[in-house]
């Protein structure tokens, strides 16, 4: 039976977050859980303050004490998220060595999306100089070269000719399929 991978909300002492992402990686590799517990995120977004006169960009947490972890869930990936230092347990399980609720798809979808990010959901079946056409949107049906892949975003850059002049846009993966 083939698990499922979900994101789980695991609290942490306050001001540890990264300091939990950091022994989290560090324990999924030494106890070999690649396979079973993927990607560690802190919910932060772009802040810009002024400090000193000057106007600076900074992370802010947005959900300080809370760090979100791409599970399958099984007895060992839960043991050893919840013992890593640092974690005080997962949210959404009544306790009593019950297992978490894992979040929605659109809640993790709109968390990952404030941070700019995007749930890897498709992967590119194109290349670099390969040809494509948009799928969707005021660009539909047109073809383009792919100039640029970025697998952790699912976003691809295409050169497309529009009006005799080249254009570059941004698209999703799903938004355009190979020729």
């Amino acid at each position: 039976m083939e698990m499922e991978k979900n994101w789980y909300v695991v609290h942490t002492y306050s001001g540890y977050e990264n300091k939990v992402k950091a022994n989290l990686e560090k324990r999924v590799e030494t106890m070999g859980m690649q396979d079973k517990i993927f990607r560690v995120v802190i919910p932060e977004e772009q802040e810009t303050d002024f400090k000193d006169g000057k106007k600076r960009t900074v992370m802010k947490k947005t959900f300080p004490g809370y760090v979100l972890v791409e599970i399958i869930m099984t007895d060992d990936s839960w043991y050893v998220v919840r013992n890593t230092p640092g974690v005080t347990g997962f949210i959404g399980s009544s306790g009593g060595g019950a297992k978490p609720t894992p979040l929605l798809p659109e809640e993790v979808d709109f968390i990952l999306k404030q941070m700019g990010m995007k749930e890897r959901k498709a992967e590119a079946d194109f290349e670099i100089g390969e040809m494509i056409e948009v799928l969707e949107g005021p660009f539909a049906h047109f073809q383009g070269k792919v100039e640029e892949i970025d697998q952790d975003k699912g976003k691809v850059r295409v050169s497309v000719d529009m009006f005799g002049r080249e254009t570059i846009m941004e698209l999703d993966f799903n938004q355009v399929q190979k020729l």
